[in-house]
């Protein structure tokens, strides 16, 4: 079987958008499945981790088009050394609307006609059985409409976020216009494909009440992160959040509450250490100020995808945020699962009653606390503080095996398998 895969985020690109299609393509062959990788050729990525490219398999064909990105103009990237992600770029200013309103469903709009003609003679000349799309960006799912229009071709869509109702978006101020037209395409394409792919059960049911099929692969962890090294854990009660931070994260009751707990006891105040290591909103750094921890806080930045797993192992405690939106039940961050197998206790802000409460639940990784609920938080951390000082912070995380990306493929291959038979 031969899949035809639809991507934006490739090798070189950095971060967690990457992570997913990456994975399943260095596992797919083991399964029968031969994966064809169409990307973008001159991709002006926010962050890149040219490691990733080891990472791809040395006899698959990867095909590449160039994509003009008026974001290149909008934000002002391609000179600027230290680019943003989405954590500062969908900041509700002027540029924020203009994206939001005149680029529907996003940018890559003006690569999809280009990129069906292309993909389009590789069909003609090739034994393509499925087209797989990935999103967000959405206009990937465009692309392969069209092309499952043109041709009787299986096609599977796989959302790794919502589309309109994705947390930032308010930040682009959309007029009503723009929403009832992200909703038009949202709904084409949750209708016209065979399956829908998603990460979490909540968005399953969301996308079942239009899609006629879904299936649930979350993300997962790679060998990469499995390692039998010894760990040195921090001396210090080391606090850290891996990944990109954006502002609707922000954990402003995380920072009061260690305030707190840093005036109450100068034993904690010596002891704590907050890392942040990724792409963080300047609304926390802001934070940190205010509330008086900017002795005890260290901003890494973005780091190789390897550099991050070593802050993983050997910290304390893994800091976990979820968005504060609307429809956040669903939100399982990539990270999560690679925060498993550190074997590192997580502490997680984000609602109680959602698919993270339920993994971590599942498998006695970590403790999730409420975004307003200073009282438990403060129990959390002083718990862990506790066993910190008593040399007995640990944690005995079971049941994770089933969330390694070779079983996730497995899944994948299954389901492929299943839509073409």
């Amino acid at each position: 079987m031969k899949v035809l895969i639809i991507t934006y985020y490739w090798p070189p690109a950095g971060g967690s958008g990457v992570q997913r299609w990456l994975k399943f393509v260095k596992y797919l062959q083991n399964f029968d499945i031969e994966p064809i990788v169409y990307t973008v050729d001159n991709a002006n990525y926010p962050k890149e981790d040219k490691t990733l490219l080891n990472e791809v398999p040395k006899n698959i064909k990867i095909l590449k088009q160039p994509i003009w990105e008026p974001t290149d103009l909008l934000f002002w990237k391609k000179n600027s050394k230290q680019k943003k992600g989405v954590s500062n770029v969908s900041n509700g200013g002027f540029l924020s609307f203009i994206r939001g309103n005149f680029f529907i469903p996003d940018p890559k709009i003006f690569w999809v006609n280009s990129s069906v003609k292309y993909l389009q003679k590789i069909i003609d000349s090739s034994e393509i059985d499925v087209i797989i799309s990935t999103g967000p960006p959405h206009s990937m799912h465009l692309i392969a409409q069209k092309l499952h229009q043109k041709n009787n071709l299986k096609w599977v869509a796989d959302f790794r976020d919502p589309w309109s109702n994705l947390y930032y978006n308010k930040d682009f101020n959309q007029l009503s216009f723009a929403k009832n037209k992200n909703i038009k395409l949202e709904k084409s394409v949750l209708k016209n494909a065979d399956c829908i792919l998603t990460v979490s059960n909540t968005l399953k049911r969301e996308f079942l009440k239009t899609a006629k099929r879904v299936e649930v692969i979350t993300n997962g962890f790679d060998d990469e992160v499995v390692t039998k090294n010894i760990i040195r854990l921090d001396k210090k009660f080391t606090i850290s959040y891996i990944g990109l931070l954006p502002k609707q994260s922000n954990p402003t009751v995380l920072f009061k509450v260690l305030e707190k707990l840093c005036l109450q006891d100068s034993s904690f105040k010596n002891d704590l250490q907050i890392n942040f290591i990724g792409d963080i909103v300047n609304d926390v750094k802001q934070d940190i100020q205010r509330f008086n921890l900017s002795e005890n806080t260290t901003f890494l930045g973005y780091l190789p995808h390897h550099k991050a797993i070593e802050y993983q192992k050997k910290s304390q405690v893994l800091l976990l945020l979820i968005p504060n939106v609307l429809n956040n039940e669903g939100v399982l961050t990539g990270k999560l699962f690679e925060y498993l197998t550190a074997k590192r206790p997580i502490l997680a802000i984000g609602p109680e009653k959602g698919d993270l409460a339920t993994i971590l639940e599942e498998t006695n990784a970590g403790k999730i606390v409420n975004f307003d609920n200073e009282i438990k938080l403060s129990e959390e951390i002083k718990s862990l503080y506790n066993d910190f000082k008593n040399n007995k912070l640990l944690v005995t995380s079971s049941d994770i095996k089933k969330y390694h990306r070779k079983e996730l493929t497995k899944n994948l291959a299954s389901i492929l398998k299943n839509i073409t038979s």
